[in-house]
C-alpha cells in the first residue's frame, strides 16, 4: 500500500470512531486535533496532529501550540510531547492517531501531576502590583452612559466600517434650509 492509501483508510477509520465526539476536531484532511477532559476541567489540554506526506512511513508532526494549552506550562506541554514521542517510536509505520490520542486520554493524570496554572507572559497585565492598581482604579471611575439598542443602532448606521464617522456627517444642508427658511418667510 501506499502512503495515500494508508491515510485514506486512517482517516476513514477515524470519522467513524470518532462520529459525535465533541473533542475530536479535523482540520483539514491530514491535520486532526483532540481534547483531553472534558469541559471546565482544568487539566484538559488540545494535541494537534498533522501528517506529513510520507506518514505513516515518517513519523507526524505533534503539537501543543494551541491557545487553548496557554495555561499550561511550556515545562509540562514539553513532558507531553516527549510521553507522546515514545509512542511515535514504538508504533512508526502503523497508523497510530488513534493511538496517539488515546495514550493521551489514558495517561491524562500522570501528564498533569506537575500541572499549577500557568499564566503566558504574552497574555499577562505585568507584575501584580500593577495588576492590583488597574483593579483600584476600575473601581473609581463613573459609569458611561448606557445607550439604548435603537440608539446603538443610529450611531452604528451612521459611522462607516473602521467606526468612524463620514467626513461631514454633521454638516447643514443649505439648500434645505434655503427651502425651509422661505417657507417660513411667506
Amino acid at each position: 500500500m501506499t502512503a495515500n492509501e494508508d491515510q485514506e483508510m486512517e482517516l476513514e477509520a477515524l470519522r467513524s470512531i470518532y462520529e459525535g465526539d465533541e473533542c475530536f476536531k479535523e482540520l483539514g484532511p491530514a491535520a486532526f486535533q483532540y481534547r483531553v477532559g472534558g469541559d471546565g476541567d482544568p487539566k484538559a489540554f488540545l494535541v494537534d496532529i498533522s501528517w506529513p506526506e510520507t506518514y505513516p512511513e515518517t513519523a507526524p508532526n505533534l503539537s501543543m501550540n494551541a491557545f487553548f494549552n496557554n495555561s499550561i506550562s511550556p515545562a509540562v506541554k514539553q513532558s507531553i510531547l516527549d510521553k507522546l514521542l515514545e509512542q511515535v517510536e514504538a508504533n512508526l509505520g502503523t497508523s497510530m492517531t488513534y493511538t496517539l490520542f488515546e495514550y493521551a486520554k489514558d495517561n491524562k493524570e500522570q501528564f498533569m501531576e506537575d500541572h499549577q496554572p500557568y499564566v503566558n507572559a504574552g497574555t499577562s497585565i505585568g507584575n501584580e502590583d500593577s495588576f492590583v492598581n488597574s483593579v483600584s482604579s476600575n473601581k473609581k471611575k463613573d459609569k458611561k452612559e448606557q445607550l439604548s439598542k435603537s440608539q446603538k443602532r443610529k450611531l452604528a448606521d451612521k459611522t462607516d466600517h473602521k467606526g468612524e464617522l463620514p467626513r461631514g456627517w454633521n454638516w447643514v444642508d443649505v439648500v434645505k434650509l434655503a427651502k425651509t427658511g422661505s417657507k417660513d418667510d411667506e
